[in-house]
């Protein structure tokens, strides 16, 4: 067996593929004849096309490993097809081969990004070492590049699950923005997972050692968050007894992850845009500056540009955040991950309450790809824990499914099991189970289920009191 074949089927062994595929794009019919025939023998599978056009088209309907491409052609010059080759196919190496060899062409060539240049008439061995070595670097970079996404999906960043463009984008993303000191802006609708993301962004950077501390912003009453924050020193207020480190010294060397900022109060905001821009700031009731290194990820579920239109929100801060945005797709727009978010949630739900692997029945599982799920992931978490806790078997039915997914009628069960209910009663109970499940599948926060039904919170708190509806703690962020 010659040496070269040898070679070649080392590469395609070592490749784990049998026959590279090669299009040769030339007008001569004895140049492809001979190339072909060479290239056969050698183990390549070939595909010819007499013109750039044909060449085109054939490249379309097939997938090769690299292209041998004239550039002398009629029509459309094999410069104008490499142009359009690396427009379709950016990673496909092109090798250009001519009998005028010019310095222009050759420097023309690499520019328009040609793998090779080989001058008519060639050598044989020169040539098939320069197909095999462009097509064995093609080969390793496109492995490369499905073993990076295959590894992120799997243990890249812990948790966050999905194959859907959209969240290959946003991980493609994390993976880039990490190892910076930028400052990260992360906007999503609540329940799509912006604090997983945050974490992702802390664990794979320099600080990933170093504190990664959370605070609602929302959730700390607007007369402590600056406190809470920054610190004070003993006696700043009434209820100061003793002096007291604020967050931003808690992450100092780490990340501080400000959730819903768009809550943050006015005065609050001037102090957080002097620490971003001078990394310095004074405790409540402090005369002494303190200098920390913390870097800051925010998130929000409003649109901070209307907020600053409406003078709610600093213009100044919001572009000092705005270094680098990440959005977060809502579920209902990447329905494909909704199968491998529901196995994740079954495989971590019967591990944590010590139950053999369950399954999801088939009409269940049609039922949760056809729901809009205004709660995102949270939502779709708490409805695959409750099915779990609840089910009996190894299987579970769509019957166990909550009933705002099922289609199941409120008013008709009601009626079937009340019969005395009078209509009043009926569509009280309907509304305190419509509250009652939203408000689960919000994680029992009060303010993000106000927001889902686009009522002031004092509304539902309302609702909530006059219906008698029993507020749990909250199972997890």
């Amino acid at each position: 067996m010659p040496e070269s074949a040898t070679a070649h089927r080392a590469i395609a062994s070592e490749n784990g593929a049998a026959r590279p595929r090669v299009l040769i794009i030339d007008d001569e019919s004895a140049i492809r004849e001979s190339l072909e025939l060479l290239l056969e023998m050698e183990g390549f599978s070939v595909t010819t096309a007499p013109d750039g056009e044909q060449g085109l088209t054939t490249l379309e309907s097939a997938t090769f490993d690299l292209v041998l491409l004239d550039l002398a052609l009629p029509g459309q010059g094999g410069f104008e097809i490499l142009q359009t080759i690396r427009a379709r196919h950016a990673n496909l190496p092109v090798v250009m081969i001519t009998a005028y060899g010019t310095v222009q062409n050759v420097v023309e060539a690499m520019r328009l990004g040609a793998s090779n240049f080989v001058q008519k008439p060639w050598e044989n061995e020169k040539l098939l070492a320069d197909l095999r070595s462009a097509i064995g670097q093609h080969r390793a970079e496109t492995e490369n590049i499905h073993l990076k996404r295959a590894l992120k999906q799997r243990y890249s960043f812990e948790n966050i699950i999905g194959k859907s463009d959209g969240m290959q984008t946003v991980l493609e993303l994390v993976g880039q923005v990490a190892p910076s000191r930028s400052t990260v802006l992360i906007q999503g609708e609540s329940g799509t997972g912006k604090e997983l993301i945050a974490k992702a962004l802390h664990l794979h950077s320099p600080r990933k050692d170093k504190p990664f501390v959370p605070v609602h912003t929302g959730a700390v009453p607007s007369e402590l968050l600056e406190s809470t924050l920054f610190g004070h020193v003993k006696g700043a207020f009434t209820s100061a007894i003793a002096s007291k480190k604020g967050l931003f010294e808690v992450a100092n060397g780490g990340t501080l992850f400000l959730d819903e900022i768009g809550t943050m109060p006015f005065d609050t905001q001037a102090k957080l845009l002097r620490v971003l821009q001078d990394r310095k700031f004074m405790l409540v009731g402090g005369v002494q500056e303190v200098q920390v290194d913390v870097r800051i990820v925010a998130a929000t579920n409003t649109d901070l540009r209307q907020a600053v239109r409406e003078g709610k929100f600093r213009e100044d801060l919001y572009y000092r955040l705005n270094v680098i945005t990440i959005d977060l797709p809502p579920l209902r727009n990447r329905r494909e991950d909704i199968p491998l978010l529901a196995a994740h949630c079954l495989r971590r739900f019967c591990e944590e309450n010590g139950m053999p692997q369950k399954s999801i029945a088939p009409d269940a599982m049609r039922l949760l790809l056809d729901y809009a799920w205004p709660g995102n992931v949270r939502e779709l978490e708490n409805v695959i824990e409750r099915c779990v806790v609840l089910s009996t078997g190894d299987v579970i039915p769509k019957d166990l499914l909550p009933d705002h997914l099922t289609g199941r009628n409120y008013a008709a069960s009601l009626m079937e099991h009340s019969a005395d209910a009078s209509l009043f009663e009926i569509m009280e109970e309907v509304e305190r189970r419509v509250i009652t499940d939203q408000l689960e599948s919000c994680n029992w926060n009060q303010t993000e289920a106000a927001e889902s039904f686009r009522i002031p919170l004092s509304t539902l708190n309302q609702k909530i009191k006059r219906l008698n509806i029993e507020i749990r703690k909250k199972t997890r962020e």
